[in-house]
């Protein structure tokens, strides 16, 4: 069976009115998160917006995360730096606190081609004791890990797994296989709204921001794909179509990504479980008349009365 699996939310870091990381809210969040039933939990992701945070506040969080889950379930944690040797003081760092595996991308701001991006990671799984697990996030760093790369790394073991948010479906497809007849590879949809589709062409779990507001129901769909009940998924998986329309309430007043992470935030400040929506400075947080409309999506979907 590969190392890791399920539903592994990429977890939200609240911020206090001092915009520094508000850990009374981060351990709500970590404790709603398992009391639904996921499966991981993947810390300092894009969600987590882990470039915001410098290296004190990420050993700090890794540290807060690791103490709070007691092991109940594995951590991974991102280690998202432009260049080859800041990616593997982060990763350091992320395993002695430890972590059950690291998350890296390719280079940033540097152009690299695809053999610098191979070697990359060649050099960062080097360094380490930890299992690497490669992030396909071109929207963010500019560059996609091509199919050819993802699994001449995965068949020479310096990628454990990869998690896929490239909305590259065809290529991760491919990816799943041509690694299938190996056991111990796992790949991960970053998608929230196509779950279903990835599971039923193999995917071996979900990384999904919108985990972070309704991970039960997340963890249900899970359980009707594995259960091979195709249409009770698919009307699971809509109703979190629905939920997820709030990434575009507040737009275009702010980014997509303000907009997408500050949604979730909103919610879950609606929910009780953070107390700020507020958002990493230049971004912008949602206001009051967005937050009522996500209110009215969390009460149509089924989450707030």
């Amino acid at each position: 069976m590969p190392l890791f699996k399920g539903v592994v939310p990429p977890v939200v870091t609240p911020l206090n009115e001092r915009f520094e990381v508000d850990y009374v809210s981060f351990s709500r969040v970590i404790d709603h998160l398992l009391d639904a039933g996921v499966h991981g939990l993947f810390v300092l992701g894009s969600t987590s917006e882990v470039v915001f945070h410098d290296e004190a506040t990420r050993v700090k969080i890794i540290e807060h995360a690791v103490e709070q889950t007691g092991g109940r379930v594995s951590i991974f944690a991102g280690v998202i730096a432009p260049t080859t040797e800041c990616v593997i003081e982060h990763a350091r760092n992320a395993q002695a606190a430890g972590v059950d595996a690291v998350v890296v991308t390719a280079p940033f701001y540097t152009r690299t081609s695809q053999p610098e991006i191979i070697d990359h990671f060649r050099y960062v799984r080097e360094a380490l004791d930890v299992p690497v697990i490669a992030y396909d996030i071109p929207v963010c760093v500019g560059t996609k890990l091509e199919r050819a790369t993802t699994v001449t790394l995965a068949r020479e073991g310096a990628i454990a797994g990869l998690k896929d948010s490239s909305g590259d479906d065809g290529n991760f497809r491919y990816v799943l296989m041509d690694m299938a007849a190996d056991p111990n590879f796992f790949a991960m949809t970053g998608s929230e709204i196509l779950v279903d589709g990835a599971l039923g062409m193999g995917a071996h779990g979900v990384v999904p921001g919108l985990g972070n507001v309704d991970p039960r129901g997340y963890v249900r769909l899970w359980d009707l794909c594995q259960a091979g009940d195709i249409a009770a998924a698919r009307a699971e998986q809509e109703r979190l179509c629905r939920l997820f329309e709030m990434v575009r309430v507040s737009l275009p007043r702010t980014s997509t990504g303000s907009a997408g992470i500050g949604a979730f935030k909103t919610a879950m400040r609606s929910l009780g479980i953070i107390d700020t929506n507020l958002m990493p400075r230049p971004q912008r947080a949602l206001n009051g008349e967005e937050a009522a409309r996500i209110d009215t999506i969390l009460r149509a979907t089924g989450l707030l009365e």
